[in-house]
């Protein structure tokens, strides 16, 4: 059955990139909400800017859990089973993936609504700031379920190799996020302004309207998969699933842990170094979904490639899709590196700040490539199960910049100088998850 198959058949490089591009544009709008929804809550003030700040690590934890960590190990599974030509066991692990996610947002939701404000004011919030943080948080994190469940829909889906229908569904719900978010948070017309928990709102009936949609879809007879609730439960498959999320999960927060410890150190430059350092990572927010996008594109094509023996094939994939990976990004970066005031000027007008933010894109904006090419490699990883190399690569990063900033401080070093450590680091995570690739067996 799967000797034919396209994604066991067809060219690698076309059909990477044919999977790609619908996840690009739904992967981009849904950055693109990030920024958005940072500009409703930047009018409502600066003290609930100041708790939108406090909120979006663990906000973007959440999606980083749930779509690449935990649904990575989803649609794993299942190309998996589908490329060994096991259609009834990649229908029984819908079932196991619906009841992972089902438990792990409950327990998030639990785990915020009963402890944010210590986890709030351990990140640093206090006074009006936390205030403003909990609302927003108790909203959010009370609809956890939705976006724990158009994730794992999504990645259902996408195991089974359709990409035009998670994406155009994700690309919906970021259109529909950003006009919820607006009106409920700002108020339009008879709609009055309900301020950051209607910002917050938007999100929760957006990703509810997702989760709805793909449960009809799976349950409906177009699915290449379909959702069934008298699915045999195996241990064994909740294993299948956890093993490949659980391990990827050490990642994302390896990367939201990395991304605190720069905030951290950098702040003590001054505002205006954060201010240009924020400049730079805001372009990243955009940059990243494009590695995003061609990766989950990847792990569906190696998962089926591995379940049928084609180990060869598989490995060629995650090549192929990292390089072209590192082209896309790579060549940005060296364009911002070159021509940092075209992004910076979008965002400020301070002189100063653009100094920091040209700074950071000259020395991080070569890096990109490298970045981009180890991303991908995690992911491609993720459909052979095989993660233990890219983590450890994410560690040696972790390290790297929590020990050089923390030597950095003390030797009395500038700004430049850690943004020169940050491109290093992130040129050490791309060669060195690469030679796990390279050294590493699949199987072969």
């Amino acid at each position: 059955m799967t000797a034919h198959h396209p994604l066991t058949s067809a060219p690698i490089f076309p059909t990477i990139w044919r999977l790609s591009v619908p996840n690009m544009f739904a992967m981009v709008a849904t950055a693109l909400v990030s920024i958005a929804e940072t500009s409703y809550v930047g009018k409502l003030g600066l003290i609930p800017l100041a708790g939108m700040a406090l909120v979006f690590p663990l906000i973007m934890l959440q999606q980083m859990l749930s779509a690449g960590s935990m649904g990575g190990g989803i649609s794993s599974a299942i190309s998996r089973a589908i490329g060994s030509g096991n259609t009834a066991k990649a229908n029984d692990l819908v079932w196991h993936a619906v009841l992972i996610s089902l438990a792990l947002g409950l327990c998030l939701s639990l785990v915020i609504l009963l402890w944010g404000q210590p986890i709030f004011e351990l990140i640093g919030g206090k006074d009006d700031a936390l205030a403003q943080a909990l609302i927003y948080a108790n909203v959010a994190f009370l609809g956890s379920l939705s976006i724990w469940l158009t994730n794992a829909f999504a990645s259902v889906i996408r195991g089974s190799g359709d990409m035009k229908t998670p994406s155009v569904t994700l690309l919906l719900v970021a259109v529909a996020q950003v006009v919820l978010g607006g009106v409920l948070g700002l108020g339009l017309g008879p709609i009055p302004s309900y301020g950051m928990a209607g910002v917050a709102l938007g999100q929760v009936l957006a990703f509810t309207w997702g989760a709805v949609y793909l449960f009809m879809y799976l349950r409906s007879g177009k699915s290449r998969v379909r959702l069934s609730f008298t699915a045999t439960v195996h241990r064994s498959y909740f294993g299948e699933i956890l093993k490949v999320g659980g391990i990827a999960s050490i990642s994302s927060l390896q990367t939201v842990l990395t991304i605190l410890i720069l905030t951290r150190i950098v702040a003590g430059f001054g505002p205006e170094a954060l201010a240009g350092y924020g400049i730079g990572t805001r372009l990243e927010f955009l940059l990243i979904p494009i590695t995003f996008a061609i990766g989950v594109a990847c792990v569906p094509m190696v998962g089926m490639a591995m379940g049928a023996g084609l180990v060869q094939r598989a490995r060629q994939v995650a090549w192929t899709g990292a390089g072209l990976s590192a082209a896309i990004v790579g060549l940005i970066g060296v364009v911002v590196a070159f021509f940092p005031d075209q992004w910076s000027r979008l965002f400020t007008t301070n002189e100063q700040v653009i100094d920091y933010a040209q700074s950071y894109f000259l020395w991080v904006g070569p890096s990109y490539a490298f970045f981009a090419f180890g991303l991908c490699l995690y992911f491609a990883s993720q459909g052979a199960g095989k993660l233990v190399g890219p983590v450890l690569a994410g560690t040696l990063r972790l390290v790297m910049v929590a020990v050089g900033g923390v030597i950095l401080v003390r030797q009395g070093a500038d700004a430049a100088s850690m943004f020169a450590l940050i491109s290093v680091a992130m040129l050490c995570y791309g060669v060195v998850t690469a030679l796990f690739m390279y050294l590493g067996r699949w199987g072969d």
